[in-house]
């Protein structure tokens, strides 16, 4: 087999990605916007060591689990992966995934609970961030990157987002042809407008528009405003927000923010509690999958009458939902807007058993160790690269908690550190899958561990 090569598959199984995956010549080929069962023609593309990838030509036999795509830009954009199968077989692909993934990296074997999701399947992100650049033409391009890849597809349109944020995108394109304000170009470092940036409030239904840009200040600010408000007031925009980011490298975000008109931050609810967000604020893009996922938490939790600590903790979203029942929340996040937002969070709920530190994970809980607390509930909810051994060691032979929760946005980091915390004391008792993110290859799981041996630090 080799590069140009036309092949016929039948696919039986699908990557992490998303990718479906055949056999040819004995050569693993990964081929995209395909399903299992389906039998296709397809174009060699790249051919590796030990397997080769693939472009789909048609499909000669279609899967049972195949639906016509609904989006102008699918395998396009880098977003979604599985618009081409129906949602059941999306996520039953996902359960398989967390299963076999805890499996393989872990060596572990646990009961796993049926996958939860939302009651969407589109407009369910709250939150959006769109690239601005210009095409292959000089033309101006707003919208989501290909795969592996900064070329900007141009979508002011997608079916994740609510419908709100395109009459809202199309206002800032309007300013920025009526103002001839460029947008960034990140090999030269030069342009302004970098990212819109656009979250909503679905409990409210307040909305923030925030522009990220290479500068200060932008041009026309006044047209700006008039122009986002007459677009976004009459479908709740609440705040216009101007993001400073000066950096040469592709983080998204600066850390200075601006507010042009309205609100600095907009508010919504959570669990039958009120948060607070500000541009930087964490919090999860799917507000209604969000609540299963923090009820089952508390479920593994059990936070009755216990001192919980908080790892990751973001604007204080999971302590702040296990805080009426739990002695004492301490909660450990490392962006100081992020805690800012929590401590507001806490106040705006009347909570009073809600402490929160600004830190890395392992330091603070280094700090909580030197100050002699010892919690009942360690929730753990890290970034896709995990937990730090360092902190793990903590947890297991200082801390020595009842319980660990542990919330993870990738089953192999999670497998991975289950496999570590199985091997320090923990036995993994349940996960549960959660689809927070309909269509996308990505997946939330929710894990129990409980420890194995007596509390020493238990009465």
């Amino acid at each position: 087999m080799k590069k140009n090569d036309t092949i016929f598959v039948t696919i039986t199984g699908v990557s992490s990605e998303g990718n479906g995956i055949g056999r040819h010549d004995g050569m693993a080929v990964f081929i995209p916007g395909t399903a299992c069962g389906d039998e296709v023609e397809a174009l060699v593309v790249k051919v590796c060591k030990s397997y080769a990838h693939g472009k789909l030509v048609r499909v000669l036999k279609p899967s049972p689990d195949r639906v016509e795509s609904d989006c102008p830009v699918f395998l396009k954009c880098g977003g979604c992966v599985y618009r081409h199968i129906s949602y059941e077989a999306e996520c039953r692909l996902k359960a398989q995934r967390v299963q076999e993934t805890i499996r393989r990296i872990g060596g572990l074997d646990i009961p796993q609970r049926p996958i939860l999701s939302g009651p969407q399947q589109s407009g369910y992100r709250n939150k959006a961030l769109y690239p601005v650049g210009l095409d292959q033409n000089g033309k101006l391009a707003i919208g989501f990157y290909a795969p592996r890849s900064h070329r900007i597809v141009d979508c002011r349109h997608c079916s994740l987002q609510p419908p709100e944020f395109s009459s809202l995108v199309n206002a800032v394109a309007h300013w920025m042809t009526l103002t001839g304000v460029s947008p960034y170009r990140q090999e030269s470092n030069e342009g302004l407008v970098r990212h819109i940036y656009l979250r909503k409030a679905f409990g409210t239904g307040q909305i923030m528009a925030c522009l990220v840009v290479n500068g200060k200040r932008v041009p026309d600010e006044p047209m700006l405003v008039k122009l986002l408000r007459e677009a976004g007031e009459p479908n709740g925009l609440k705040s216009i927000i101007l993001n400073q980011n000066t950096r040469p490298d592709n983080v998204i975000l600066g850390i200075r923010c601006r507010t042009l008109w309205g609100q600095d931050t907009i508010e919504d609810t959570l669990c039958d509690l009120q948060f607070s967000l500000s541009p930087l604020s964490f919090y999860q893009v799917n507000r209604e999958a969000a609540q299963i996922l923090y009820r089952r938490a508390a479920q593994y939790a059990q936070p009755e009458g216990a001192l919980v600590l908080d790892l990751y903790c973001g604007a204080g979203t999971i302590g702040l939902t296990m805080a009426q029942k739990a002695e004492k929340v301490i909660g450990v996040e490392i962006v100081p807007d992020a805690i800012r937002d929590a401590d507001k969070n806490a106040a705006l709920n009347g909570i009073q058993n809600a402490e929160f530190l600004c830190g890395d994970a392992a330091q603070a809980a280094e700090m909580l160790v030197q100050r002699g607390l010892h919690p009942d509930v360690v929730v753990l909810d890290p970034p896709r690269k995990g937990c730090s051994p360092e902190l793990l060691t903590i947890l297991a032979d200082r801390f020595c908690p009842d319980r660990i929760v542990y919330v993870s946005c990738d089953p192999a980091t999670l497998a991975r550190d289950l496999k570590i915390l199985n091997s320090s004391g923990y036995l993994p008792q349940e996960v549960t899958p959660v689809d927070m993110f309909p269509r996308t290859s990505h997946v939330e799981s929710v894990a129990l561990l409980s420890r194995k041996t007596e509390n020493p630090y238990s009465e």
